[in-house]
């Protein structure tokens, strides 16, 4: 009899109520077809005064088992917690849109006002989206702080569902004074891709008050990636960010990056497995290092980040009192690379926080000497082209027409042929030239203008030294003064275009001469030039790369100077 007692309480405490309010059938791995086989289930629920929460996980619920459940809920309008997670296995993929259809109207009904719904690991595809559909639209949903459809393919269409049924919570919330408030977001394994990424961020960017987003293994490429990092910017509460195993290149890190710079409660980041890449590595690291001053966790293993990149990030997290975790495995540092990022987080009195390095990939592979001659090769002969392209022209103006008078120089000439006559001869106002022709609002473009017009510097040629440093100062003065430009993008490009990182856009580096390393010597003295990217610059002159080894001499005095203008911690 006792052992009878005992069996029944165990199995009461299985079904019935785990906190207050609860009534709870989780993981029994019952079958439930018809009316009949919920009988007792239905019963409990009509009993239990007070109903909060229904967990249905772990069984599996036929149409007309879903619909007898649903008809006892329909007075229950204290009801706030849907666990409705893995509850149609077996279940044909045309039962579930019905079910859910029931138990969402019978919600409707009882006057609910969820506070979470839960229908991960449920695989319903885009239909059963719409068999949620209404539920999400109505007023059981204003109240909606948590929805969790993890593990449900989706879909793109189910996505853009799903967006719009939220948009229209929203609307519906706003105009009744109370807009809806979602705070936990949880939709990995989805296949949203880039369309259902970016329908979904739209609504992510009306609401506003988002604090966590889990949105890994979706098949989001960078656009979807952007769309998504836009949105963030408006969830000013953020606190969780998980988008891994995605693919963000470069374009989605660096948009990502420039989302992080807008939120300050950010705790967890989980960008690994995202092929963010060196380049977007250090926009991260940039992002990092600027604000996001309580941050516990950063993820970004397995992204193809290279030794110096990844030193930069380690960089980043010092002074961040509340790390717990900084994930760099799977990366491209190799044995020397891992040693020296062991060091960094030694010298910084975190080395317990960095997470093993055992699935490390090794250095990338350098590229044959043969194809970086040949490369220097063809950046001489663009240098030496503009003067043969002028001796064509005179000889065929000698053949074909009377002399005339020479074109006046201009800075669109000078930019695709730089050379010291050609800048000396565009005067006085040639700062003003070269400012109307850069685009400042592109950092790329106005990389590339610094390496022409600093290509011709020369130090003994007081003339030629100063027009060159009144050139760039007027465009880089210009362009960190812009609110829209992306100073991190500037800088990773000069260091692409200059050989010092591999770009995933396959940009042909430039020869490099000691004007470029002289010129950014000056550059990097002046008050415009962010702090910020001091440590950036430093990181990659402090290496051995065959680039610089021609000009180890203005190097050496580069690297001195951004020892000295290196902000103190």
């Amino acid at each position: 009899m006792a052992t009878d007692a005992v069996a029944q309480l165990a199995d009461s405490l299985a079904k019935t109520q785990v906190t207050e309010g609860e009534l709870s059938y989780k993981g029994q791995g019952r079958k439930f077809d018809n009316a009949q086989s919920v009988e007792e289930m239905v019963k409990e629920i009509q009993e239990f005064k007070g109903l909060q929460a229904l967990r249905l996980e772990g069984n599996t619920y036929g149409v007309e088992a879903a619909q007898a459940i649903a008809k006892a809920l329909e007075t229950k309008s204290e009801f706030k917690y849907c666990y409705w997670s893995d509850m149609f296995t077996g279940r044909l993929r045309s039962e579930i849109p019905p079910a859910l259809n029931s138990l969402g109207a019978a919600l409707m009904t009882a006057g609910a006002r969820l506070t979470v719904l839960d229908l991960s690991d449920n695989a319903f595809g885009p239909d059963g989206v719409k068999g949620i559909e209404k539920l999400l639209k109505s007023t059981a949903c204003h109240t909606l702080q948590e929805l969790r459809l993890n593990n449900c393919g989706m879909g793109i269409g189910g996505g853009k569902i799903l967006a719009a049924a939220l948009t229209e919570c929203y609307k519906q919330s706003s105009a009744q004074g109370t807009p809806l408030g979602l705070k936990v977001f949880i939709a990995g394994r989805n296949r949203l891709e880039n369309d259902g990424a970016t329908a979904l961020a739209q609504a992510f960017q009306l609401m506003g008050s988002l604090e966590e987003v889990h949105v890994p293994q979706n098949g989001i490429n960078h656009p979807g990636v952007t769309a998504l990092a836009t949105a963030m910017q408006h969830n000013p509460q953020l606190r969780v960010l998980n988008l891994n195993d995605n693919t963000f290149t470069k374009k989605g890190a660096i948009a990502m990056a420039q989302a992080l710079k807008h939120l300050r409660s950010v705790q967890v980041i989980n960008f690994g497995d995202c092929l963010v890449r060196s380049e977007g590595a250090i926009a991260i690291a940039e992002a990092v290092t600027e604000g996001l001053p309580i941050l516990k966790e950063l993820n970004l293993s397995f992204g193809e980040i290279t030794g110096v990149a990844a030193l930069l990030v380690a960089q980043s997290v010092e002074g961040k009192a509340t790390l717990e975790k900084l994930d760099l495995n799977g990366n491209c540092l190799g044995e020397e690379g891992c040693d020296a990022l062991r060091e960094v987080m030694d010298g910084l009195n975190m080395g317990d926080l960095l997470g093993s390095l055992s699935d490390d990939e090794g250095e990338p592979e350098e590229e044959e000497d043969d194809e970086e001659d040949d490369e220097e090769e063809e950046e001489e002969d663009d240098y030496e082209e503009d003067d043969d392209v002028e001796e064509e022209d005179s000889s065929v103006n000698q053949v074909s027409s009377p002399p005339s008078v020479p074109r006046p120089p201009d800075a669109s000439s000078f930019l695709c042929f730089p050379s010291p006559d050609k800048l000396l001869k565009l005067g006085t106002k040639r700062a003003l030239f070269f400012e109307q022709q850069v685009d400042v609002d592109d950092a790329g473009k106005t990389a590339e203008a610094f390496l022409k017009i600093s290509s011709v510097y020369n130090e003994e040629d007081e003339d030629v030294k100063s027009a060159v440093l009144d050139s760039i100062d007027a465009i880089l003065r210009k362009a960190f003064a812009s609110p829209s430009f992306q100073g991190y993008n500037f800088v990773s490009s000069l260091l692409v275009m200059l050989g010092l990182l591999k770009s995933e856009d396959k940009v042909k580096p430039v020869r490099v001469v000691p004007g470029h390393l002289q010129a950014l010597e000056y550059v990097v003295r002046q008050d415009y030039f962010p702090q910020d990217h001091i440590a950036v610059l430093e990181a990659f002159m402090s290496r051995h790369i065959q680039a610089l080894e021609s000009c180890s001499s203005a190097r050496n005095i580069l690297k001195s100077t951004l020892e000295q203008v290196r902000p103190e911690n």
